[in-house]
């Protein structure tokens, strides 16, 4: 009777999906446990463990994330031209595998070398994996939205995991076993990736087409390029505040291009489109700026001026970022329902909108702290619901910004700079980090006291800017928003926008 109940549910299940795309979710949740275990916990590991300073600690953590964003292009570009997808992420998970294995050893450089290696593996087959659930359908195959669905669903289990046992092996100040298990996730994505191998092939990228000696030398060429890659990673480390100087200078020069771009456009509703995408950009950028806080000062402030002692229970750092986590998992196709009804009804909420409520959102979360600072016990501690408050007004603001933005993208964008302005936003929250990092030291203040009483007041004071700059930002957009939806001349979304929008996210 069991057996054949679960033959009925493969045979139901191999009739709305195509045979891959269960890998393929069992590969993202694996594949995401390390990268949510180095996320939340490697601030707290070099300044517990290695016994870094603050400021050096989340130069190198806001290195290691705003980096791991920029190698998304690079491995968009290698993907499909050098080597196959399958073949990118196979390299990829070995080498987060090895850079897990060294990072368990409790040295600087061993820390710096392990970092190089997992980012030359998560930085570049992120793409590859989205490219490994595309070629599973065919261009008109409605099935593909729910295939990202469940891979964005497994990508929010992993990160829901990873956040899980990072806490409780950090209560536990067990960092080498935490960096083992995360190796042993990647072993287990590898595994399933090799053992589905000839399932998960690509089609109809630029390699296939290639002569068979030509492309043997572009798998060369791809396989090199990830190798020395590991090394260049490695030498900006090891300088984390020139690393994070030539970010944003990166960033300040694609920024002027697309305004230089923007002004050059032959005809008045393009241009007006790129204004609207340059001013959307910037209030995202103030929004990331915001949310990045949050593996780097924010979670310093938890982890030393925040009583975290609940029922009973003492509650990891880590733990909170799994408030964002349920959010997304529950809020987005809530939201997407939500806006469906709305747009039903004849009430759009456009873009622009969309966009000042997230900024509102996140500016309320974080001028509340204050507040709680203010409220703190004796020995300066603040109360941990205020945490999860403002936690939970972070993640619902995300949901009006993160899932939209690639739809916006596709939408304000010129066909010919599509590329350019995908990879513009995808590089804006690799800014953001990098400005993180310089509130994350102001808020850290001079001292190197870890007393409450002591640190609370730069506390406050940053999460005070902060707090009410988002505001600012916010209130700006909604004032304009007629005028910035005039820009982008914003048609409704259709309801497979959206949900197409709330997948890529």
């Amino acid at each position: 009777m069991q057996a054949r109940k679960i033959k009925n549910f493969r045979q139901w299940y191999q009739e709305i999906m195509p045979t891959g795309s269960g890998a393929l979710f069992f590969i993202q949740i694996f594949s995401t446990l390390s990268f949510s275990v180095l996320y939340s916990t490697l601030v707290l590991y070099t300044t517990k463990a290695l016994n870094m300073s603050d400021m050096l600690a989340t130069s190198i953590t806001a290195s290691f994330i705003a980096l791991n964003f920029f190698l998304h292009l690079l491995g968009g570009y290698i993907g499909g031209r050098f080597l196959s997808n399958r073949s990118l992420f196979a390299i990829g998970m070995f080498l987060q595998i090895i850079g897990c294995l060294l990072i368990s050893i409790p040295t600087s450089s061993f820390l710096l070398w392990g970092l190089s290696a997992f980012l030359a593996g998560s930085g570049l087959n992120v793409v590859c994996i989205n490219c490994l659930v595309t070629q599973l359908f065919e261009p008109e195959d409605k099935r593909r939205e729910s295939a990202f669905l469940w891979n964005y669903s497994g990508m929010n289990i992993g990160f829901l995991i990873g956040f899980t046992v990072s806490g409780y092996f950090h209560l536990h100040h067990a960092y080498q076993q935490l960096f083992l298990l995360s190796a042993l996730g990647n072993v287990l994505a590898l595994i399933i990736t090799i053992a589905n191998w000839k399932i998960l092939n690509d089609r109809d990228t630029t390699l296939l087409t290639k002569p068979l000696v030509e492309k043997r030398k572009l798998q060369w060429l791809g396989f090199g390029i990830t190798i020395v890659l590991v090394f260049i990673l490695r030498a900006l480390l090891n300088q984390p505040y020139f690393c994070n100087q030539l970010v944003l200078v990166l960033g300040a020069v694609i920024l002027a291009l697309i305004t230089a771009l923007a002004i050059k456009q032959p005809d008045q509703i393009a241009r007006n489109k790129m204004w609207a995408y340059l001013i959307l950009a910037l209030a995202a950028l103030i929004f990331w700026t915001l949310y990045q806080l949050a593996p780097m000062g924010l979670i310093i402030f938890i982890e030393r001026n925040v009583d975290r002692h609940v029922m009973g229970m003492t509650i990891a750092p880590q733990w909170v970022q799994n408030i964002n986590t349920l959010v997304i998992i529950i809020g987005g196709p809530l939201f997407s329902i939500i806006f469906t009804r709305l747009r039903e009804r004849g009430l759009n909420l456009n873009i622009p909108l969309q966009f000042s409520l997230g900024l509102l959102l996140i500016g309320i979360a974080f001028a509340i702290l204050p507040v709680a600072i203010r409220m703190a016990n004796p020995q300066g501690l603040v109360s941990f619901y205020w945490i999860v408050l403002s936690y939970l007004l972070q993640s619902i603001g995300e949901l009006f910004i993160s899932p939209i933005g690639y739809a916006m993208v596709g939408q304000l964008a010129p066909p010919k700079l599509r590329g350019l302005m995908m990879g513009m936003w995808l590089m804006m929250t690799g800014i953001a980090v990098i400005l993180s990092d310089q509130f994350s030291k102001m808020a850290l203040g001079n001292t190197e006291s870890i007393n409450p009483l002591i640190t609370n007041p730069s506390f406050s004071h940053t999460f005070n800017v902060l707090g009410w700059s988002a505001i600012a930002g916010g209130v700006f957009l909604f004032v304009f928003v007629p005028r910035i939806a005039g820009l982008t001349r914003e048609r409704k979304m259709a309801e497979g926008e959206l949900v197409a929008a709330y997948h890529s996210s």
